[in-house]
């Protein structure tokens, strides 16, 4: 089925402002509460939200074999299992209900007040329900720069690191979306000077600028995914800011890695952006340093080029951008994370979640995490307020935004945004 969606020619006749990351090419998928309280699935283009449950029951997808409830569900995990023929085919037929030569719903009124939202009018949810949620470790600027930090620099990668994607299972229950507020966590942490350990809160909260990937059902239990079928069950990407206390970390991790410093809080963007539309932005992946084994290899273009960018805003003051780095950088993509994941037979649903591990890139203002900008804290980031920072304060606001441009078409994902809270009390 040919991605007639992308059509960069393709105008629409809702308003789209020039710089917008939601262009009738992008098509993303979401959950929202409407202004009536009612979930329902929809998308966007610009600034107008569309309720496809609305467009769906007006008679809209016809001809598209969709069960009547596919789009009345608070997740978006039956409509994903049902598999990218119908993703795809669901997006064409978007993009031409709302192509600027189709006058259907366009001049049909009454349609368009049951079916289009102002943003202002809805409220982003949690588009999928997690059932499990893996963090990978596929920096190999980030993993080299840790491993200078706190070992050898002259061995920072581990042995297995250039032989297989690293990676442990987080806890998909702390998963928010953008917008929902966390609190900074308690825990115990090893004083430099100590030898017994002590409670209270973070010292060191810091954030991890990362995508992660929604998968569809893939394989039976036993299954491996061949590594050339992955990105048949990749559904789309989500920005993700994968939340850690570096003082609690460094005291639990050893011997079986992140636990609480990692399990407090996951925050994703609300619209998941398809691999289609991410179609025209594929690009090559960092060529392997070390020969890696058959179920790992693959052929073509498995990357894409995605700008990223974090800032933090202070309370009551103006942001301050503290890095710019792209997802291109990654040095195992997905379907080497999938193939992997798979290959001892661990079955994934629909839902799942896969984040990419810390983001960063060759030059120290493409770091994806305070640890790396600040360098341990060795060199705080003056703030546009003039305060400074080593990791993230109470009251601040981190900001991650992600997009891709390319011959003037711009393909984007909002922005994760949250407020990190004082440690919580009781009322």
């Amino acid at each position: 089925m040919p991605l007639s969606a992308n059509n960069p020619d393709r105008k629409s006749w809702l308003h789209v402002d020039k710089n917008s990351d939601f262009p009738i090419q992008n098509i993303p998928f979401g959950v929202f509460l409407t202004r009536d309280d009612i979930i329902t699935i929809g998308t966007r283009i610009g600034d107008t939200a569309i309720d496809l449950g609305a467009l769906h029951q007006l008679g809209y997808f016809d001809g598209i074999a969709l069960t009547d409830d596919i789009f009345l569900q608070d997740t978006l995990n039956d409509f994903i299992a049902d598999g990218r023929k119908t993703w795809r085919a669901v997006r064409n037929r978007i993009a031409d209900i709302f192509d600027d030569n189709n006058e259907s719903l366009k001049q049909n009124k009454k349609h368009k007040e049951i079916v289009l939202f102002r943003l202002d009018e809805i409220e982003m949810q949690l588009p999928v329900q997690i059932g499990d949620y893996t963090d990978f470790y596929s920096s190999i600027e980030h993993a080299t720069n840790v491993g200078t930090m706190f070992r050898d620099p002259e061995n920072a990668l581990l042995p297995n690191w250039l032989h297989i994607p690293v990676g442990y299972h987080g806890r998909s229950s702390s998963v928010v979306p953008s917008g929902i507020p966390i609190h900074r966590p308690q825990g115990q942490t090893l004083p430099g000077d100590a030898t017994e350990p002590i409670f209270g809160p973070s010292k060191l909260v810091d954030f991890e600028l990362e995508m992660a990937f929604i998968t569809t059902a893939a394989n039976d239990l036993g299954e491996p995914i061949p590594i050339d079928e992955a990105e048949e069950y990749i559904f789309g990407l989500v920005l993700l800011n994968d939340w850690s206390a570096r003082d609690i970390q460094k005291w639990e991790y050893v011997p079986l890695g992140p636990f609480l410093a990692k399990s407090f809080a996951s925050s994703i963007s609300p619209w998941i952006v398809t691999l289609d539309a991410l179609e025209p932005y594929r690009v090559e992946s960092p060529k392997p340093k070390t020969t890696q084994l058959k179920y790992l290899k693959y052929k073509g273009k498995k990357s894409y080029d995605i700008n990223l960018e974090v800032a933090i805003q202070p309370q009551g003051a103006k942001e301050t951008v503290v890095s710019n780095s792209n997802f291109k950088y990654m040095y195992w993509n997905m379907v080497q994370q999938l193939a992997h994941h798979t290959i001892n037979g661990c079955p994934v649903n629909s839902g799942d979640m896969m984040g990419s591990g810390t983001i960063s890139g060759p030059t120290p203002d493409s770091y994806g995490s305070m640890l790396e900008l600040t360098w341990k804290g060795e060199n705080p980031i003056k703030m546009a307020d003039g305060s400074e920072r080593k990791f993230i304060n109470d009251n601040d606001t981190v900001i991650m935004r992600g997009f891709c441009e390319k011959d003037g078409t711009r393909i984007g994902f909002g922005e994760v945004s949250t407020k990190l809270l004082p440690v919580f009390k009781k009322k």
